[in-house]
């Protein structure tokens, strides 16, 4: 039964318990059934949406520990956690939404969310694709792996590109982007299933399972006898260290995330940072904020791709907010396949 205006409805949340050591758990994490008014203050210029997807990210852990970072602000605990999402505005006092829009933006781990800063959400023009598209390849996994590979590494064709992490939401994607840019494109991930799909469904010319490799070092070179020219970092620590002694001169390396490093009181060293000097290395750090300006861009770019089924993008979805604790977990552990999305209401 549809919610009505100024009615008093149940909320479903998933708060976080505590501040987070090591290696996150779901009981770090449990539900609650807060209440909500459908109404905002009139004058407010805030909204009220009903949460549809929510999106599963690394970064997420990051924001499970104190920072004194104005980049990122820690999650409170006692509060529900925050992230991507996809929603439907049910009462507006913003100008620019009005009920019924559907928006993506950071949203609470809840069934519905006040919005006190509905500028920071966009609207969704185009409902032709998967909404839930909107959680990645079409929301800021899409954008990361779009400014990231485009406007950071700036690619040159038949350049050699390697992605770690390859087969999440953002390595994905930027694998097949590479190749329709025309480059040679390897990437790595955690298991047999995921290397079939980098090379049977994504396209890429080679991929390896970085478990079954003892030496990094050898594996790259083995796939990239020439070297690499780009490098779109994902995992860090070990990994970085071995691509530094394959990377060619003038190579580029985005540091979209280290998810290696997350989890470990004491965060590993990089030794070979010496190749950056001789090999002329640039390494750039990537937050998507800095491209969120640049969204109309990138849909000229990314939406003909997917209409035209020329990237494909694989999602693995939880049902029901109940849920949302263990699939955010389970990145860590690399049991996702695919472009992690929890499915709160599909309408």
């Amino acid at each position: 039964m549809a919610a009505t205006n100024g009615e008093v409805v149940c909320n479903k949340q998933v708060i976080l318990k505590n501040f987070v050591n090591g290696f996150p758990k779901e009981s770090d994490m449990y539900l609650k059934t807060d209440s909500i008014s459908l109404k905002v203050e009139q004058g407010s210029n805030a909204v009220i949406i009903k949460n549809l997807y929510l999106s599963c990210d690394p970064y997420m852990r990051i924001r499970m520990t104190p920072m004194d970072d104005p980049n990122f602000t820690a999650y409170q605990p006692g509060s529900p956690i925050q992230g991507f999402g996809v929603g439907k505005v049910v009462e507006s006092e913003y100008t620019e939404l009005k009920k019924g829009d559907l928006v993506w933006g950071v949203t609470g781990w809840e069934e519905y969310t006040l919005i006190n800063n509905p500028q920071t959400l966009f609207k969704i023009q185009h409902t032709d694709v998967l909404l839930s598209y909107y959680t990645g390849i079409l929301g800021m996994p899409g954008m990361t792996a779009w400014a990231g590979f485009y406007e950071i590494c700036a690619p040159k064709k038949g350049e050699y590109v390697y992605i770690s992490a390859a087969s999440g939401a953002v390595g994905q994607l930027v694998g097949q982007f590479a190749k329709l840019f025309g480059c040679y494109v390897v990437g790595s991930a955690g298991t047999k299933e995921k290397i079939e799909l980098l090379k049977n469904k994504f396209g890429f010319d080679d991929a390896f399972n970085y478990k079954e490799e003892h030496d990094l070092n050898a594996a790259l070179k083995r796939c990239f006898p020439e070297g690499i020219d780009i490098y779109f970092e994902n995992v860090g620590g070990k990994m970085l260290d071995a691509v530094l002694l394959n990377m060619r001169a003038h190579g580029r390396i985005a540091a979209c995330g280290m998810i290696s490093q997350y989890n470990l009181e004491h965060t590993e060293g990089v030794h070979n940072m010496m190749n950056v000097v001789y090999k002329r290395i640039r390494i750039e750090g990537l937050t998507v904020f800095d491209y969120f300006p640049q969204y109309a861009k990138f849909l000229e770019v990314v939406l003909p791709f997917v209409r035209e089924g020329k990237v494909v993008y694989v999602e693995d979805i939880a049902e029901g907010l109940e849920n949302a604790p263990a699939a955010l977990i389970g990145l860590f552990s690399g049991r996702n396949v695919g472009k992690q999305v929890v499915v709160v209401a599909r309408e």
